[in-house]
């Protein structure tokens, strides 16, 4: 769990006090922390796998987007919410995505999820598709461009989940000027000021940002 910011304590009573992964998440994480190093950080936190589950039932998408799909648990935790719809991933890895497409098999979804590989830049320009659900996770810098482009697509009251908003709470301290955070702090004050949306900060693992399209 990444519990960056909270008391010890409160992290494993929260953790104590949400639905544990099933057998095949709990393997799927414990194989991307055995092939992907320090990489293996970019993969979400079981906790907020279940948020995302959570949301897209509650959501009930026909259209998902995922940006950024690396091993897949993010994946595999929206597909599990869907009633019938389709998530579309956007990544840029064969690698990574390979152990993905390997745990949506085994998972019983492949019929739920299909995979786009290429700069997310590129490929989301040519979706044609109205999106109701997409969760934004891929490299920083380049959130904006993400963001306005599953904007063009979000239809009015479709939601936009941004992971690492709050970058271990590092947004919050001006004199930290390391690039990602600086980016990640910019994104966030781009989105507040867009008059398009209504918008909640999570302080769940990394900071999770819930944008609605008015």
């Amino acid at each position: 769990m990444k519990a960056y910011l909270l008391d010890a304590a409160v992290a494993r009573y929260v953790s104590e006090h949400t639905t544990a992964p099933d057998a095949l998440l709990a393997a799927l994480e414990r194989e991307t922390a055995e092939v992907a190093g320090e990489d293996a950080a970019m993969q979400i936190s079981f906790d907020q796998g279940r948020l995302l589950t959570m949301i897209t039932q509650l959501m009930a998408p026909r259209v998902a987007v995922e940006v950024g799909t690396f091993t897949g648990y993010s994946s595999i935790c929206i597909a599990r919410g869907l009633s019938g719809g389709t998530l579309h991933c956007f990544d840029v890895s064969e690698k990574w995505t390979a152990i993905a497409r390997r745990y949506w098999h085994e998972a019983g979804l492949d019929h739920s999820v299909t995979l786009t590989i290429g700069p997310a830049a590129d490929t989301l320009a040519t979706f044609d598709e109205q999106i109701d659900l997409a969760f934004l996770d891929a490299d920083k810098h380049n959130y904006p461009v993400y963001y306005e482009l599953l904007m063009d697509r979000l239809r009015p009251g479709g939601l936009i989940l941004v992971d690492n908003t709050l970058r271990r709470g590092w947004v919050a301290d001006p004199a930290h000027d390391e690039p990602v955070t600086v980016a990640m702090r910019q994104f966030n004050d781009l989105v507040m000021e867009d008059p398009r949306v209504t918008v909640v900060t999570l302080p769940v693992a990394d900071g999770m940002m819930l944008v609605r399209k008015n």
